[in-house]
């Protein structure tokens, strides 16, 4: 791990820094600069215990995240610069040297390209709507509104102030159903009491479910489970709860997460969620990391909604997140006659809060009757 976030600091060390014609003096503070900057994650477990939880002023964990994008976009930018400086010295035979301006001005590009992709991070994210076409969903349930918040990552930096402003934009859109699709937080109840405080303000007509995520596992499952439900959470662990119309039903299952077992808890049991729920009645799923929706998809689920990948976060990284979730990153997609939804996420782990042509989002999905979408 140390090695791979290392990896674009000593590429731009030793193919940007040192060919630059700066005093030595210069070149070794930049450096240090550089090295410390590339050992954020180090940074964090030292400030709280966890590489997940940086414990440093949100100012701070800004200035960290924003060093260590640029060197991330500066090393791209000059491996673009050397393959294009080898072309050229091979169309013109000749040794091509590339310019300090030039230099320099891959070093500008890439320290705005990251304030641009740390404001995209951090912000407020608006409300997006999604129609959804459900087989099977009730007359009377024909324009339910539901709400999903997923990814939230409350930490230092994603405050109180925050997570009042994303509550404050959920509860005014009007959702039948609020849902969180679990990553409530990154560091333990003692840690976070403050800033999660505000989630205990959501409301909707029926409510507010939620599952949790993998990071609930790394900071004390149990604590976390006992302190959401204490919010207002219909934790729902392996289980269902069942939405009624009259003589109409809608039912709302979820599970735990796939690295449950990992830290000695229930893994995840499609089947054990959805047991009793009434015949014929359409399905929401919520499961946090969605590379399981072909399952939920066999099971009869008709709509899947999770989070986990935070959309990919910047080009050419979709792809790579899309190997560990079974091809499934951002959007909607059709599995099996079954909708899957993968949210972007509302917040995103402190540790790389970079965002490029990925917002976060507040999805609010309107159900309709009819088939499923393509």
């Amino acid at each position: 791990m140390r090695l791979i976030v290392s990896l674009p600091c000593l590429i731009v060390l030793l193919t940007w820094l040192w060919p630059l014609t700066l005093p030595l003096g210069l070149k070794i503070f930049i450096a240090v600069l550089m090295l410390g900057a590339a050992q954020f994650s180090s940074w964090c477990k030292l400030s709280s215990g966890s590489v997940f939880a940086p414990e440093f002023p949100r100012p701070l964990v800004i200035l960290f995240n924003w060093a260590f994008g640029t060197l991330l976009f500066l090393a791209l930018l000059q491996c673009a610069l050397i393959l294009s400086a080898l072309v050229w010295s091979l169309a013109v035979w000749r040794l091509v040297h590339i310019p300090d301006a030039v230099r320099l001005a891959a070093a500008g590009l890439a320290g705005l390209l990251t304030a641009v992709a740390v404001a995209n991070a951090i912000r407020v994210p608006a409300v997006r709507d999604v129609m959804v076409f459900l087989p099977g969903l009730p007359e009377r349930f024909d324009g339910y509104r539901l709400l999903q918040l997923s990814d939230l990552h409350i930490s230092r930096l994603f405050p109180a102030l925050w997570t009042e402003q994303v509550v404050a934009r959920a509860n005014a859109a009007g959702a039948n159903l609020i849902v969180v699709t679990g990553d409530f937080i990154d560091g333990s109840v003692a840690m976070r009491r403050a800033d999660i405080a505000p989630l205990r303000q959501l409301h909707a007509p029926d409510g507010v479910l939620a599952i949790p995520g993998n990071h609930e596992y790394f900071f004390d499952y149990a604590d976390w489970i006992q302190h959401l439900s204490g919010l207002g959470m219909q934790m729902l662990l392996n289980a269902h709860t069942v939405l009624t119309r009259g003589d109409a039903h809608l039912v709302v299952a979820g599970v735990t997460d796939l690295s449950a077992e990992g830290h000695g808890q229930a893994g995840p049991d499609l089947a054990a969620a959805l047991a009793g729920r009434p015949a014929g009645a359409p399905v929401v799923l919520l499961d946090h990391q969605p590379r399981n929706a072909p399952d939920a998809a066999k099971a009869g689920v008709a709509l899947q909604l999770s989070g986990h990948t935070h959309g990919g976060m910047i080009p050419g990284l979709a792809s790579l997140v899309a190997r560990g979730n079974n091809g499934f990153v951002s959007g909607r997609y059709t599995v099996g006659g079954m909708t899957l939804y993968v949210s972007n996420g509302t917040g995103l782990w402190p540790g790389f809060a970079l965002r490029l042509a990925c917002p976060p989002e507040i999805t609010r999905f309107c159900l309709r009757a009819g088939k499923a979408d393509a």
